[in-house]
């Protein structure tokens, strides 16, 4: 007897192959039979109507940072609202494990680091997860058996460095016995299930000290150890941050990574891959590393995502515009003393200056003050103005933009909630995307999912792109968007048995309307533990998420099953190799 029976969907099997109507049977978590309608005579203890409806494999999000909140939130939302059924976690060289048993302050060390480097609340780090592991296995056994999605995990390099060299791993390097040690430890967590290394060597990443993370002071020789060290597990991979992710890589940084896939002989992703026709150089740039690890016997693979991102910032808290040269100086300082500064109008001649210049990198295109859109204000003189472009205001007060956005600011105490306006969302810059999506390192992904809660909301780019192919600009049709957002990652990971809808592998599948399928605005909860704050956004016309053939969400309603499993090297994952 089947445990249910889809009647009448129109399959999108995630091969990229047409669409075809079928019944759709799942028995004992997998896909029992695929048939045309009304050809299934075994009975089914449960069964719907899908007429009208699309049946295409669950999502996988490549590059999440769930680590830490599927123990407070074991549904991972709203990555599994909007269909996303597998996740990929322990990204950017940060994992809450391995930590070391006779260092407990390491694990206040970890929060405050996750807090500031990923845009975590402490309180909830603090409040919503045990903390009762140690090693790397132990940590994936306290997720297993409580999550409603599928979750792999790789291993950060800041955690086996911390571990192994204690304090010393901010600015020291190991001694040879320490980097045996830092093998043995890695090897250890592989052989329990982890994916593979992740390791940053961004300028952007600092911890809690404000000090640069723990890879971040490795050397190539360390890395090119940890990455061999890759090779000797089933079904594992490589992640990596360097400077130049965020704009154009430098040749050091090229070197660095395709030595580090050919060594391992296993992929490499990073993130993210930003398509800006204004930067029409950019795209090439970061493309010619993939284009050299593939001449060297490696493989790299780019990130980029489908949409722009809404993003909620503001001048008082983090946020990516601390990250501008010569902008964290003045946006780290005590807020009275903040504002003193931003009054100053050397010190915001200066700061414009910096942001329009090269070294901005891509964040010049957060830098249109005029374009930004006022949020939520919190004072009297703010009255009126949530909604409104700065460019409005600024011209009726007779005001140059980015002074006008201070001062409202201000009036504040820059709690104002602001809303940039990306300038890459013309129509040259979406052509380009649309080119750069069909190139074979290029993968739809980066949501950053789970991390940057109060200002990011990347989760929503499944179903935002679903609609956008079905109804908005169509730069790509129904079969090769749902290709680019299950098997294309499934085939990266090697993940086995998912990614498509094809009898005997996992009932992982979103039922969705066609006519419907989007995410709504992004809005501010606070929902996490602490009453902290997040952005969430609401699935649209996602009419069911089954995950290991159980339903996990029903019209955007958590269902309450915890079905999922960690997904661990080897055993879930079969090797791609490069070699």
């Amino acid at each position: 007897m089947l445990d249910h029976l889809i009647q009448s969907a129109t399959v999108v099997d995630g091969t990229g192959a047409p669409a075809f109507a079928a019944d759709v049977g799942i028995r004992d978590g997998r896909i029992a039979v695929i048939a045309q309608p009304g050809t299934v005579t075994e009975e089914a203890r449960t069964r719907e109507d899908a007429t009208g409806l699309v049946l295409a494999p669950g999502f996988v999000d490549p590059h999440t940072h769930y680590d830490a909140q599927l123990f407070w939130d074991p549904y991972a939302t709203p990555s599994l609202n909007h269909g996303v059924t597998t996740v990929a976690g322990g990204n950017c060289g940060f994992t809450l494990a391995p930590l070391h048993p006779d260092r407990p302050d390491d694990a206040d060390y970890t929060r405050r680091m996750m807090s500031k480097v990923e845009g975590m609340s402490l309180v909830a780090l603090e409040q919503g997860a045990p903390w009762n592991w140690h090693t790397f296995g132990e940590y994936l056994d306290a997720l297993e058996g409580r999550i409603a999605v599928n979750a792999g995990f790789m291993v950060g390099h800041c955690a086996l460095r911390r571990h192994v060299m204690g304090p010393d791993a901010v600015g020291g390097q190991p001694t040879e016995a320490q980097l045996d040690a830092m093998l043995t430890l890695f090897h250890d967590a592989m052989t329990a299930g982890a994916w593979g290394l992740s390791t940053t060597q961004s300028a952007s990443h600092s911890d809690g000290d404000g000090a640069p993370v723990a890879s971040r002071h490795a050397r190539p020789d360390e890395l090119l150890a940890l990455s061999r060290a890759v090779a000797a597990h089933e079904g594992t991979q490589l992640e990596a941050i360097v400077a130049g992710c965020l704009d154009q890589f430098a040749d050091a940084e090229i070197d660095l990574l395709v030595e580090m896939s050919a060594a391992a002989g296993r992929p490499l992703n990073w993130n993210v891959l930003t398509i800006d026709a204004a930067v029409p150089e950019r795209v090439p740039r970061q493309l010619l590393a993939s284009e050299r690890a593939r001449k060297a016997g490696g493989r790299i693979v780019a990130l980029t995502m489908p949409i722009l991102t809404p993003m909620n910032m503001s001048l008082g808290t983090f946020c990516a515009l601390n990250l501008i040269p010569g902008w964290g100086e003045v946006l780290g300082l005590p807020v009275p003393e903040r504002i003193a500064r931003l009054r100053d109008v050397d010190v915001r001649t200066e700061m414009l200056r910096r942001a329009h210049g090269k070294e901005a990198g891509v964040f010049r295109r957060l830098t249109d003050f005029a374009r930004y859109v006022i949020g939520d204000t919190y004072s009297a003189a703010n009255e009126g103005l949530s909604g409104r472009v700065v460019r409005d205001i600024a011209a009726e007060r007779g005001q140059e933009p980015f002074h006008c956005l201070v001062e409202i600011c201000a009036n504040d105490a820059l709690r104002t909630v602001l809303w940039p306006m990306p300038t890459d969302n013309d129509p040259d810059s979406w052509a380009l995307r649309q080119q750069t999506w069909q190139h074979e390192d290029v993968m739809l992904g980066g949501s950053d999912a789970g991390a940057h809660l109060d200002r990011m909301c990347g989760a929503p780019y499944t179903t935002r792109f679903l609609g956008d192919c079905l109804r908005g600009r169509k730069l790509v049709g129904l079969e090769a968007a749902v290709r680019m957002l299950t098997d294309d990652p499934a085939q990266l990971f090697g993940l086995r048995d998912r990614g498509r809808i094809a009898e005997g592998h996992h009932a992982d599948l979103v039922l969705f309307d066609p006519e419907r399928i989007d995410a709504a605005p992004a809005t501010l909860v606070h929902d996490l533990p602490g009453d902290s704050p997040r952005l969430d956004s609401r699935a649209i016309g996602v009419v069911s998420v089954r995950v290991n053939g159980v339903e996990t969400i029903r019209d955007d309603v958590v269902t309450g099953a915890v079905p999922g499993t960690v997904l661990r090297s080897g055993r879930d994952t079969r090797t791609v190799s490069t070699r």
